[in-house]
């Protein structure tokens, strides 16, 4: 008998809860329960070699996700669909999942290979992850003193002539002149 009137006592306070959410729901225009876009929670995380975007998709399937990038942007869109059955004999309480469209974007830093993104849904979390571009590193060229790298005159280019042959060919060309 107690447990009745616990149960009894609490209803109009779940009712009252529900009326406030729907309340809150409309006012910020996310339109009626289950059809407002939410966003799920992601971490970003970045080594050597990518940039690794993990993404909380509880419930979605690979198929219900979509993973893009265009211009620098990261895009990931999908929707969870509320498969919730409300009968004329049960009731919710508390309805705090999340349902609907979701998108996120994210801008890119510039040196990523948008190229060979790879993303992966397993156990209701999504990895994307963005290579980092292979870079150019520098070359170290080693500079030497009189060792007549570059030709002195057009006389001898291809030649590989030394700067000893090349200053007395310089001379006698200029008496010619």
């Amino acid at each position: 008998m107690l447990y009745a009137t616990a149960t009894t006592r609490s209803a109009p306070v779940f009712g009252l809860r529900r009326e406030i959410d729907k309340l809150f729901e409309d006012t910020f225009g996310h339109g009626p329960a289950g059809s407002h876009a939410w966003m799920p929670a992601v971490d970003i995380c970045e080594t050597d070699t990518e940039l690794t975007f993990v993404v909380e998709l509880p419930g979605l399937k690979p198929e219900e996700v979509d993973v893009s990038a265009l211009d620098g942007v990261l895009t990931i869109q999908g929707q969870r669909i509320d498969e919730r059955s409300v009968g004329e004999d049960e009731r919710y309480h508390l309805v705090e999942r999340n349902y609907g469209s979701f998108l996120r974007r994210f801008q890119l830093p510039q040196g990523l290979d948008g190229e060979n993104i790879l993303a992966d849904v397993e156990n209701g979390v999504l990895q994307v992850h963005v290579p980092k571009s292979r870079v150019s590193k520098p070359k170290n060229v080693r500079v030497t003193a009189g060792t007549g790298a570059a030709p002195s005159s057009p006389q001898n280019l291809g030649r590989g002539a030394s700067p000893a042959e090349t200053a007395p060919m310089a001379a006698q060309s200029r008496q010619s002149d």
